[in-house]
């Protein structure tokens, strides 16, 4: 029988981004128990790596075996019980996704929302906080439904001083962005691994402070997740390694591998590519009609929000999408929520923050238009 073949893609959506030829190696090692010592060390190796990624120093730090939405259901899970209340900031598709996840865990959940291609309003946050005392204060770091960086101290101080745990969703931001968990004063973050990390989808990295660990010892009832409930994690990610579920072993080494190329580059580097890359598209496109939905200062530089000319329109946005797909090999993303058909994702994450990616993605749009 064959083996499944899939075409060679430049991957410029909001993820998955394309992987090095080192993670995908990294990937073909042979494959070793999940007690092994081989992998145990491994693992080891990507927790500590990962505490200098987030900026922490928290010991549970570990790649939860989930995906980015997982990480955020085991972060908002592990803190939250029925009756609870929430605040959320919405500025998209990512924090409506916490406000729901809250809600089914049974949090009262009050929103604070903005207009999508906008920051979150701190004072508005602040008041919400003051007025409603809330257990979890969760907001997106780097909202990728929109293109837009949140800055974090504004909300996550008053948080922290009326006593409620912050929880911060860097899905999209982590080794892309420079980030400092303890610094900030956040108690749970999640990311995953397939976008600035540049390796495969399928793994959420996830950090809990000591404050956050006493919560969940002090609940009053258990986490509503057994799999995600971060006290019986730690049996495995911790010194006892007790067994809780078989890890991804290939994917847990593909990780360390990325990390191992991201510590290589130096975070400096690192942010510097990325907005070197970013920079470069918005000057490219601009010609062609395209226009950033986010200002400048509050801009992501390695997910661009694009306003859509009206050639792209009167074409159909979607159908240019899936020509550049199967034409040229290139994948954007389209608009979510409020933005479906109006705006385009250009995701330039890890291995394709580079200004050939952009080159390449020009040249093909200039061949579409004509």
């Amino acid at each position: 029988m064959a083996v499944t073949s899939f075409p060679t893609r430049l991957l410029l959506g909001p993820g998955p981004s394309n992987v090095s030829a080192r993670v995908l190696e990294a990937l073909a090692q042979p494959l070793v128990g999940h007690l092994d010592p081989a992998f145990l060390a491994t693992l080891d190796e990507v927790q500590e790596r990962l505490r200098r990624l987030f900026g922490t120093r928290n010991e549970l730090t570990l790649p939860l075996s989930t995906t980015g939405s997982g990480g955020m259901e085991a972060c908002l899970a592990n803190l939250l019980e029925p009756g609870d209340r929430a605040v959320v900031g919405v500025a998209g598709v990512f924090g409506e996704r916490m406000c729901e996840v809250a809600r089914r865990i049974g949090a009262d959940v009050t929103r604070v929302e903005t207009e999508p291609g906008t920051a979150l309003d701190a004072a508005a946050m602040r008041e919400a906080i003051a007025r409603t005392e809330p257990v979890v204060v969760a907001f997106v770091h780097a909202e990728t439904s929109t293109g837009v960086c949140q800055p974090v101290e504004p909300i996550a101080r008053p948080a922290r001083e009326a006593g409620a745990f912050v929880v911060l969703d860097c899905v999209t931001s982590l080794a892309g962005l420079p980030l400092a968990l303890d610094a900030w004063g956040v108690d749970a973050a999640y990311s995953g691994t397939q976008k600035c990390l540049s390796c495969p989808p399928g793994l959420s990295p996830a950090s809990f402070a000591p404050r956050a660990l006493e919560r969940v010892a002090a609940r009053r009832r258990p986490v509503q997740s057994w799999y995600l409930d971060v006290s019986l994690l730690a049996g495995y990610y911790g010194s006892e390694r007790v067994y809780h579920h078989t890890a991804p072993v290939s994917m847990i080494a593909a990780l360390a591998e990325g990390l191992r190329r991201v510590e290589e580059e130096g975070m400096a580097a690192r942010e510097a590519r990325h907005r070197e890359a970013s920079a470069a598209l918005l000057r490219e496109l601009e010609p062609l009609g395209f226009a950033p939905l986010v200002e400048a200062r509050v801009r992501l530089p390695m997910l661009s929000a694009m306003r859509l000319p009206d050639w792209v329109i009167a074409r159909g946005e979607a159908r240019l999408r899936r020509e550049l797909l199967e034409r040229h090999g290139i994948e954007v993303g389209g608009g979510l929520g409020k933005l479906a058909g109006s705006i385009w994702r250009i995701g330039l994450m890890g291995e394709n923050a580079r200004l050939s990616s952009v080159e390449r993605l020009v040249a093909a749009l200039r061949r579409e238009r004509g």
